[in-house]
This record gives C-alpha cells, sequence and structure tokens, in this order.
C-alpha cells in the first residue's frame, strides 16, 4: 500500500513538473487581471548568475496547473480554518469584498493636492470649480467588520482646507455600501441617482430623475477585480446600465484611437473588465457631444475610473463634456488638446487613487 502510493504521488509529481516545463504558458490570468511570469531565457549566463532559476521560480508558480483552483483552497484554509481576517489584503464582510486600505498616505494627499493646484492655477482661474471624493467601499464596512482603514475624516479635511478654490461636494451620505458591486472596487450606475443629484444641485445643474432612464441588465456575469484577487468563492454582480434617449443621441469622441463611440460601449461586453463598457474604460481624453445641452454650455472633468458610470448621469444641461484623466496625460501638455476658456470644472475623484496618488501625472 505504501508503495503504490508513492507511486502515485510520484507519478503526480512527474506529471505536474512536466505541465510546468512543456505545457502552453498563459499570458494573462483572468481572475487576477495580471500578466504571468513567462519561461525565462535560457543560457550559460543566466544559469550561473542564478537569474534563470530565479525567474523560473516566478514562472512555474505561475503557471501551475490548476493554479485558480489551488488559490482557492489556499485562501479557504487561511480565512475558514486559520480565522485569519483577509487574504491578500482582501477581506469579505456581509458578501462584499474590500481592499484594507490602510494606512492614509499624507505624502500621497500632498502630491495629489499639489498636481490639482498646478493645474488649477495653470488652466482654470477662470473657471468655477467644483472637487468631490468617492469614498471607497472601506468607508462603509471597514468599522463595522473590524479591519483597519485609513482616516477617512481627515482626508476629506485635508482637501477641504488644500483646495480652497474648489467648492467641495460631499457625497458621502448620498451614497451606502449596496450601491457599490460585492466583487468590485467601483459603484453601481443604477444605484448612483441620489449621488448626482446630489452633485447637480451643488453645481446648479439639471439632476437627473428616475423617470429619465430605463434599467437593461448586461447579459454577462461581472466578475469585479477584487473576486480574483480574493480567491474566495463568491457569486458575481449583475451590471445594470440607466438608459435614456438623451444618452442614445450623444456621441463620445476618443482622441486617443480617433474614434467616435457611444457612452456604453458594446464592444468592451467581451473585456475581461467588464466596467469598461461606461465610456470605454480608461481613457486619457474623451469629449462627449450632447445635442440636448445647452448651447455653448461646457463642463471639463477631470476624474478616475469611478467617473466612468458617474458622467452620463450629470450631462444633462452641457452641451459639451471634455473628461480628462490626468493618470495618462501631463498637466503641462494639456492645452495641446483641450480650449481652457473658463467651462465649469468638476474633479471627481475616489479615496482610493487620492491615497495612491503616485499616478497622477
Amino acid at each position: 500500500m505504501k508503495k503504490t502510493n508513492a507511486i502515485l504521488l510520484l507519478t503526480m509529481w512527474l506529471v505536474l513538473t512536466a505541465c510546468v516545463w512543456f505545457g502552453p504558458a498563459k499570458q494573462m490570468s483572468d481572475t487576477e487581471r495580471r500578466p504571468l511570469a513567462q519561461f525565462p531565457d535560457i543560457s550559460g549566463k543566466t544559469i550561473l548568475n542564478g537569474s534563470f532559476m530565479e525567474k523560473f521560480e516566478d514562472y512555474s508558480l505561475d503557471q501551475f496547473p490548476l493554479r485558480d483552483g489551488f488559490r482557492t483552497l489556499k485562501s479557504l484554509f487561511h480565512t475558514r480554518l486559520l480565522g485569519q481576517k483577509d487574504n491578500n489584503g482582501i477581506y469579505l464582510h456581509e458578501g462584499f469584498a474590500a481592499k484594507q486600505e490602510y494606512p492614509l498616505d499624507e505624502a500621497s494627499l500632498a502630491h495629489a493636492a499639489g498636481r490639482f493646484s498646478y493645474l488649477q492655477q495653470k488652466y482654470l482661474t477662470d473657471s468655477k470649480a467644483f472637487f468631490a471624493i468617492v469614498p471607497d467601499k472601506g468607508y462603509y464596512l471597514a468599522e463595522e467588520s473590524g479591519h483597519l482603514a485609513m482616516d477617512y475624516e481627515e482626508l476629506f479635511r485635508y482637501f477641504r482646507e488644500e483646495l480652497p478654490w474648489a467648492e467641495q461636494i460631499d457625497l458621502r451620505d448620498a451614497l451606502s455600501l449596496e450601491d457599490y458591486y460585492r466583487t468590485d472596487t467601483h459603484w453601481r450606475q443604477e444605484k448612483l441617482l441620489p449621488a448626482a443629484e446630489t452633485l447637480c444641485n451643488a453645481m446648479g445643474i439639471t439632476a437627473p430623475k428616475d423617470e429619465d432612464f430605463t434599467e437593461t441588465k448586461v447579459d454577462r456575469p461581472f466578475y469585479g477585480v477584487y473576486y480574483g484577487q480574493a480567491a474566495l468563492p463568491m457569486e458575481p454582480d449583475t451590471m445594470v446600465l440607466l438608459e435614456s434617449d438623451l444618452l442614445k443621441n450623444c456621441t463620445v469622441y476618443d482622441h486617443e484611437s480617433g474614434k467616435t463611440l457611444s457612452i456604453y460601449d458594446e464592444s468592451k461586453l467581451e473585456a475581461k473588465d467588464l466596467y469598461e463598457i461606461f465610456l470605454s474604460g480608461p481613457r486619457g481624453l474623451l469629449t462627449i457631444e450632447n445635442p440636448a445641452g445647452k448651447p455653448g454650455k461646457e463642463l471639463l472633468v477631470f476624474r478616475d475610473s469611478f467617473g466612468s458610470a458617474m458622467i452620463p448621469l450629470i450631462l444633462n444641461d452641457y452641451e459639451t463634456v471634455t473628461v480628462i484623466d490626468i493618470r495618462y496625460l501631463q498637466i503641462d501638455l494639456l492645452d495641446r488638446f483641450v480650449d481652457f476658456h473658463g467651462q465649469d470644472v468638476l474633479f471627481l475623484y475616489s479615496t482610493l487613487v487620492l491615497n495612491n496618488s503616485e499616478t497622477i501625472k
């Protein structure tokens, strides 16, 4: 019996080893949304200096057969049996996955505020500016679940004091935990009308109404970024779009690709990240033309990815909305692409980006 078990174990080991060495390598992990390590270059030099074995270790871990299944088993072992509160920094509470975002990074806040103020002084001195912070799920979830979280009150206070040139719009009371996807960082568009109304009322523009929209479910399950990172069993989210005749008549020009798109980009139905259906995902510069807007009325939105789902809900009055992401465009180059002439301006940024602002150029 012992001999049989030993043979089975050896056979399994040989099969798994052969799969790692000779099996086709996957380029991407769909669940983790990251590129996987590839087979390293093999030469006398890489073998002698040890770099081959170092890189091969990463390759063998990334390309291990049934890797996602083993990741789930490992996560269940650590969270269910060992009682760890999180896995890979991701925790689950009341069916929602969130990232433990701690501590507050004051240097990151200072970098973001400095970039925003430089942008305002360079281009926006003739504009009425508004600044709204999107709280991440930890704002509503961390304390109740017993997890560490950044000092949100200090973050909101910091930007109120450091950006005196912008009117602050507080969205916290207009949102709740249920307004976010369970498996993803982002908020659910169909839940955003109260937050959109808060923005519009503060900006003095027409707020959206429930009767303006029809809800359309996307016919594909949405597995958000936390689903793969947590490697824990979770049901997918259902994505719902708010559609209207006004939005169907809008056009979206992508300055990077030179293509004219729609508010909801149906080509992204097959993308790894289904959230990219909103304004085509990460884009440095978009121009939205709204035929029903007031002639000559324009809005500039400086945003991160949370803005993609919100912007379609606040453009009623505007003939033109220019959407700018300074994570992809350098501030000093903006006037090559944008004519700044006193438009309304909204800064819409999540606590996740503000606390990790090295991405802002």
